[in-house]
């Protein structure tokens, strides 16, 4: 009998967090930005190679939320049809709103939310790109993934250490998915 490889990751936990309105800081990417493998790891390799997280920690005030201090890879995403607009993957950090933004980073605003959030457990080459299992977790805890004001959906992953960054004994990790949900 040969041995199964569990490479599916699952959601292993799943909840609503309400955050203030807040400012995300970072650096817009898009499609043309992706690495041969078609993800955004290079990308994130310029950010830790060239000390662009700490520039924001230091230039930047600390937002005051669970796991606010986490890298953030998020995302804008506008339909299928026609009023389809460009995938847009941003890097950076959630700061307080009104922060002031360091030369060379862009930014984007978000009011006071709900986030839904769900942890992604497993191998880190099999968790990218299932944002689909968070948001399914959290609709079938009864959160509404909501859309922005221009119709397009926002979500976001969220580093948050040491879940991310200390694998387990298995060599598993987890990564926060977190979409804007309907507040309650």
């Amino acid at each position: 009998m040969a041995l199964k490889l569990k490479r599916k990751p699952k959601v292993i936990k799943t909840y609503r967090q309400s955050v203030p309105a807040m400012r995300f800081v970072g650096k817009m990417y898009g499609d043309h930005d992706r690495g041969p493998n078609g993800m955004f790891d290079i990308r994130w390799g310029e950010w830790h190679s060239n000390g662009w997280f700490k520039l924001l920690e230091e230039a930047c005030p600390k937002a005051d939320f669970e796991n606010a201090d986490a890298c953030v890879g998020l995302m804008r995403w506008k339909g299928d049809g026609d009023d389809k607009e460009p995938f847009q993957y941003w890097i950076g950090m959630f700061f307080p709103e009104n922060t002031s933004v360091p030369d060379g980073y862009g930014f984007v605003d978000f009011p006071a939310s709900d986030l839904g959030v769900g942890w992604l457990y497993g191998k880190e080459s099999y968790i990218y790109c299932k944002e689909h299992l968070a948001a399914k977790s959290c609709e079938k805890q009864g959160m509404k993934i909501i859309a922005d004001d221009q119709g397009a959906c926002w979500f976001f992953e969220r580093y948050a250490c040491p879940r991310f960054a200390a694998p387990d004994k298995r060599g598993k990790v987890i990564l926060d998915i977190c979409h804007y949900v309907e507040k309650e």
